[in-house]
């Protein structure tokens, strides 16, 4: 476990987005996250996983899927705003703002729906983590229940969320790596990278406690 912080300083929120395709193991490096750095460093909830656990409906059609990506931007935004409370140096995202066009059908697109743009959305975060979706020779499951895509669709969205990003001028891709603590020591280098001088060195107890 990591020693307790005693930092009481003021921080400026730095926003960091953690991406990837439905399989890239998200979940698991953001619990490991929790686990190694101080309380500066805030978690945020998936939000597109507190909509479709909450039950609203996920369904295929252009009209479900737009509703749907429409609640996931303003519930992101929200959680985004929320995590200042804890007076963050790091508010790391589980998923950003931009990450729902990959998951937009029809022919109009998500920033007029929402009365924003492309470039705006990519402003607001000083970084993005993109964890590439393995194959199923790699390691591609269904663990987690809210997961329905296929490896090919995965892969897909996969793409999409690349591209997405691929104008961020502070994004660092991850590839598949042979093991899972390989991958998440990659994400814990780039964050220690990100946070304040007070929050490194109590990353750095903490790894060797």
């Amino acid at each position: 476990m990591p020693t307790i912080c005693t930092c009481t300083k003021a921080h400026e929120v730095k926003r960091i987005v953690l991406t990837g395709g439905p399989g890239a193991g998200k979940t698991a490096v953001l619990d490991l996250v929790k686990q190694s750095f101080c309380r500066h460093v805030v978690v945020l909830q998936e939000s597109a996983g507190v909509i479709f656990g909450g039950g609203f409906p996920r369904r295929m059609d252009a009209v479900s899927a737009q509703s749907a990506q429409r609640a996931i931007y303003y519930v992101q935004r929200e959680l985004e705003n929320a995590a200042e409370f804890f007076n963050p140096a790091i508010a790391l995202c589980d998923r950003g703002t931009v990450d729902g066009a990959a998951y937009w059908l029809g022919d109009t697109d998500l920033w007029r729906a929402v009365e924003t743009t492309h470039s705006h959305e990519l402003s607001r975060y000083a970084a993005v983590i993109h964890l590439r979706v393995p194959s199923v020779e790699s390691g591609y499951n269904h663990r987690n229940p809210l997961r329905l895509e296929t490896a090919d669709e995965a892969a897909q969205i996969d793409a999409r969320i690349a591209s997405l990003w691929s104008l961020h001028p502070n994004r660092f891709s991850i590839e598949p790596q042979e093991s899972f603590i390989k991958k998440a020591s990659l994400v814990l280098e780039i964050l220690e990278q990100q946070v304040p001088d007070c929050c490194r060195s109590h990353f750095r107890l903490s790894r060797r406690a």
